[in-house]
């Protein structure tokens, strides 16, 4: 009977099992009682089997004492389990000397066990190649304590045979191996990679990691409720990262803390991420921080972002750099986000150099901007293009906006179009435009419209009674821009809609250009409104875009105070066209001062 296990855990007999209950309990002891009577009764007529059973149960009971006798009577008889334990006895006093020469004895005569704790034995002590010899031995004998020990000295020198011992060990029950398998399975699984047997790493990876999680695993749990998490499978990820916490992960607790945030049980929340705080994890520190801080209660907002830097979570220095920026604390906020940079915070080290900028150190916040954005800060990235064209260096600009804008950045990519555009390189131009637009740049959007509106044929006249025309791509940009509040698109829009005959759609338009400040949507709703009659209304907004400096506004309204007869009013309004050209506005405005000043002197 092959009884040896690890060096230090006895076998598995299946003679004992955990109680459920303090009737059992007594049935059991009862029975073990009986048991171990009935093989010392054996032992005693010189049964050779029974000693070695006896020594074994002595053993596994911690009676040292008691058990050695046994085991020597029988390992001296030839028992090779016997032998195996009596190494195990002889490892737990500390003689593992003395234990491996047993081992070595129990193991020549076939035991796998004995084998594989005598492999343990060398590996321990630097003999690998030994190590190797006993631990295989073990390992083709099927003893999955050997296979797993095998895969992880061929794993710790990198040899690919690793994979298919701890494959081995995991298929015959043995946990941390369908762990590690899971784990080297999950490190090169790719999106579109399938295994030898047609089932891709990721998916094989997902059945280990199951395997080991329904064995009490609690990191396999936790990697598999994050897998689920990420598939949406949102209530079964939280069963396990619950198994995992209440299993002492505390990632899992800091995990399942977040998927209760999000369905909205804040409490709930900050329980689990108490729990995982406590336990060391920085990350659920942070969470409590962060939820403090939007409680408004700073103070344990900010002694949470002290733990999980205690913790060695950078992003605790990062965020309680925010918070006391947020409060005014600028050199408090200066001190952490060094902290967090020089930790290698990329976002951290963006935040200072800005900190650093707005106090006018622009010498001190550019080795910043460049560590953030060499790091992969996008943001840093388009700072720097920033930093660069107000120093006119447009070449070293232009090669960090189109860094960022490669990084999805929205106004780096406007910055890039725009750059291209005046290149006149109107492909790579669109493209960036097209880009920006599509992240919510308002300009992008108008500018692509007017690279668009350029290439279009001239429209030809609309008639009455024609069907009004589809619109086009650009002026489907121009609208986009207009309703992101782009004042000179609203006006282009309302120009259109004119164009067409839509004169409420043109107005409507033209009164958002003109109420958000645009003096030329001022300008051509006057004109809109002089057109339908309401000549009173209209000199309402020419005056406010007169007043704004439109030249053609103010033209118009000395016109209007001539044809009343208030001539002075007249001659200046003509006055101020003068003054605000364009050249044929000011030719036009000086003919009519002089009429005026003439009629005023008559």
């Amino acid at each position: 009977m092959d009884v040896m296990g690890d060096k230090a855990t006895l076998f598995e007999t299946g003679r004992f099992v955990q109680p459920s209950g303090d009737e059992e309990e007594g049935e059991i002891v009862a029975e073990q009682a009986a048991e171990e009577l009935r093989q010392r009764l054996a032992a005693e007529a010189g049964d050779i089997e029974a000693m070695s059973v006896l020594g074994a149960m002595l053993l596994r009971r911690g009676d040292l004492d008691g058990a050695e006798p046994h085991l020597r009577a029988a390992t001296a008889a030839g028992d090779r389990a016997a032998a195996n334990n009596l190494g195990v006895l002889l490892h737990q006093r500390g003689y593992a000397d003395e234990a491996a020469g047993w081992w070595r004895i129990a193991a020549v005569a076939g035991s796998s066990a004995a084998a594989h704790a005598l492999g343990r034995h060398h590996r321990e002590r630097g003999d690998e190649p030994a190590a190797e010899y006993w631990l295989r031995q073990s390992a083709e004998q099927g003893h999955v304590l050997g296979a797993y020990a095998l895969a992880d000295l061929l794993e710790h020198r990198g040899d690919p045979d690793a994979e298919r011992w701890m494959r081995a060990a995991a298929e015959r029950g043995h946990r941390e191996a369908a762990y590690r398998l899971a784990r080297a399975l999950d490190l090169r699984a790719g999106p579109e990679s399938a295994g030898d047997n047609g089932v891709s790493p990721a998916a094989e990876a997902e059945q280990w990691y199951r395997q080991a999680a329904a064995r009490g695993h609690r990191r396999a749990a936790l990697h598999l409720g994050a897998i689920l998490e990420k598939r949406g499978e949102l209530k079964e990820a939280g069963r396990w990262y619950l198994t995992s916490a209440k299993d002492g992960e505390p990632r899992a607790a800091c995990a399942l803390g977040f998927l209760l945030r999000d369905a909205g049980d804040s409490e709930s929340a900050a329980v689990w991420w108490l729990r995982a705080a406590q336990d060391g994890d920085g990350n659920a520190a942070n969470a409590l921080g962060a939820l403090h801080a939007e409680r408004g209660e700073t103070q344990t907002a900010e002694r949470w972002y002290r733990a999980a830097m205690d913790a060695g979570d950078v992003n605790g220095a990062y965020n309680l750099a925010l918070l006391c920026a947020e409060q005014g604390r600028t050199a408090q906020a200066e001190q952490w986000y060094r902290r967090a940079a020089y930790a290698g915070h990329r976002e951290a080290a963006n935040a200072l150099a800005v900190l650093l900028l707005q106090g006018g150190d622009e010498a001190g916040a550019e080795p910043w901007f460049s560590k953030a954005a060499e790091a992969g800060s996008v943001d840093a990235a388009f700072n720097l293009g920033i930093l660069y064209a107000k120093r006119g260096e447009d070449a070293l600009a232009l090669r960090w906006y189109e860094r960022a804008a490669a990084a999805g950045h929205t106004e780096a990519a406007l910055q890039v179009g725009m750059a291209r555009l005046h290149d006149g390189d109107e492909q790579e131009a669109e493209r960036h435009l097209r880009c920006a637009a599509g992240g919510g740049s308002a300009e992008a959007a108008y500018r692509l419209a007017a690279v668009l509106d350029a290439r279009r044929p001239p429209a030809s006249a609309h008639e009455l009674g024609e069907a009004l025309h589809e619109k086009t791509e650009c002026e489907e940009w121009y609208e986009r821009a207009a309703s992101l509040g782009h004042r000179r698109a609203q006006v282009r829009v309302g120009m259109l809609a004119a164009a067409r005959g839509d004169v409420v759609e043109a107005a409507r338009w033209y009164r958002a250009a003109a109420e958000a400040g645009s003096r030329n949507g001022a300008f051509n709703l006057g004109l809109l409104l002089a057109r339908e009659g309401s000549e009173p209304e209209a000199a309402v907004w020419w005056t406010r875009a007169a007043d704004a400096g439109h030249g053609r506004a103010a033209l118009r309204l000395a016109l209007v105070y001539a044809r009343r007869g208030e001539l002075a009013e007249g001659q200046r309004w003509a006055d101020r066209a003068v003054s605000l050209g364009p050249a044929e506005v000011a030719e036009r405005a000086a003919r009519l001062r002089d009429a005026l000043r003439q009629e005023l002197s008559a």
